[in-house]
């Protein structure tokens, strides 16, 4: 899953791979009719008034929210006012807009709620306090962590006396949805919600090293003013997608480091300036970790195999003809010899058994993955009716919500390299027949 976030979540699965990722679904599952009941709530009139004002805001050329009053900006408010309601201790941060924007762009306002909740507790906690002590405390970590990443552009800022405060606050604050291209936005989300924070960190990381990490760089970055400003007004070259995601995934920076510098950190504040006032839940790094505090309660899966083969049956599409079980061989040459019929076409009982040990396979145009294997306790009599026979498919699984992506495929046996058998009169080892005179005997998957 890992990789698979690195090389990008497909549009169509973004918004609900975030929601898995990031524990939302299994909040909405453990909270039903929360989210309706904080939506009917008048709310607190101090917060109502600092969220309308910042609406108009939050990506004002983006389709869902460039009219004042549209759907986007009431979901917005829904989602905002919301969480003012369920964490009344921290109220609004002007931060959490942007990101509950871009949740919005994904998934409906009682997921993006869940979603923005998971955010603010798991992924970023302490964030959109009041003093924002946890922002204050990263901006250290990170400063720290520059000095083995890129010590040109830590002794720049050094010298410069440049707190991290004034660059890095609405890089994380705002998960970089307000800094970076829409399209590293997304790649840079993916990551975020699978392995957390330190996909923040490695950002800000690359984007200092990369403005700041040597001394040509540096040439037009004199004072305090044009550092500012270069971090402010960063280069295209070094935000573009490609170039940063393949510098983030490669920068050996981990959660490990990054707990060894939060302690040393927290160390320095408390004698400093003593013990924070914020306490926050600890936090997690991302979905493994988020899914492990929280498992959700998920169903056991249960085996629905929608084709059934009897215990001797052979895979199609194994390489090579099948050969029966030895006792089957037995019972078919004592028949053979009874009947004196060796060369003689096969009687309705030697059919019978031909077809248990899987010489009359019919033609099944479905990869061995998907065959499921039933027990022969389970298996259809073969004297049933057709629905009931030994090679069926379901067709509750043809009709189910998870079949959709199945079709109907006929396929002749000598194309599947089956034994040589006949059917209807009809030689199966031979090219097929023209359009509409196939023999009944087909296979459905």
């Amino acid at each position: 899953i890992r990789l698979r976030c690195q090389k990008g979540i497909p549009p169509s699965l973004r918004g609900r791979a975030w929601q898995y990722l990031s524990g939302g679904k299994v909040k909405l599952q453990q909270n039903p009719g929360k989210f309706d009941e904080l939506d009917m709530s008048p709310g607190d009139p101090k917060w109502l008034d600092v969220i309308e004002r910042d609406l108009h805001r939050q990506f004002p050329f983006h389709e869902m929210f460039v009219s004042r009053g549209g759907h986007g900006q009431q979901d917005l408010f829904r989602v905002l006012k919301a969480y003012t309601l369920y964490r009344p201790e921290e109220g609004y941060c002007q931060a959490q807009a942007p990101i509950a924007a871009v949740l919005l762009m994904h998934m409906p306002a009682e997921q993006a709620f869940w979603c923005l909740v998971q955010i603010c507790e798991k992924y970023l906690p302490g964030y959109y306090s009041e003093k924002l002590e946890a922002i204050q405390l990263d901006g250290e970590i990170l400063f720290s962590l520059l000095q083995k990443v890129s010590p040109v552009a830590h002794k720049h800022l050094s010298q410069q006396k440049i707190d991290p405060l004034l660059y890095m606050t609405e890089w994380f604050m705002c998960a970089f949805s307000r800094t970076l291209p829409w399209s590293s936005v997304l790649r840079v989300w993916d990551m975020f919600f699978c392995e957390g924070v330190k996909i923040i960190f490695r950002v800000g990381l690359v984007l200092l090293k990369h403005a700041l990490g040597s001394p040509e760089k540096l040439k037009a970055c004199q004072g305090q003013y044009e550092t500012i400003e270069r971090l402010r007004s960063l280069s295209p070259k070094i935000m573009q997608e490609a170039f940063l995601v393949q510098e983030v995934v490669e920068l050996p920076v981990t959660e490990r480091q990054i707990e060894r510098e939060h302690l040393i950190q927290l160390r320095r504040w408390q004698e400093t300036r003593g013990e924070l006032q914020c306490h926050s839940p600890p936090r997690l790094h991302g979905a493994k970790a988020i899914l492990e505090a929280e498992p959700g309660p998920w169903p056991t899966l249960q085996p629905s195999p929608s084709i059934r083969l009897p215990l001797d049956a052979p895979l199609p599409g194994s390489k090579g003809k099948y050969k029966p079980p030895k006792q089957v061989q037995k019972e078919q040459r004592k028949q053979a010899k009874a009947s004196g019929q060796r060369d003689k076409p096969p009687t309705p009982s030697q059919a019978k058994v031909a077809a248990a040990a899987g010489d009359t396979c019919p033609p099944q145009d479905v990869p061995p993955k998907d065959l499921v294997y039933q027990d022969p306790q389970d298996s259809a009599p073969q004297d049933s009716a057709p629905q009931d026979s030994a090679y069926h498919c379901s067709q509750e699984s043809l009709t189910s919500q998870e079949s959709e992506d199945t079709y109907l495929v006929e396929l002749w046996p000598a194309q599947l390299g089956q034994a040589e058998v006949r059917a209807d009169g009809w030689d199966l080892t031979q090219p097929p027949p023209p359009a509409g005179m196939l023999p009944r005997a087909r296979a459905l998957t």
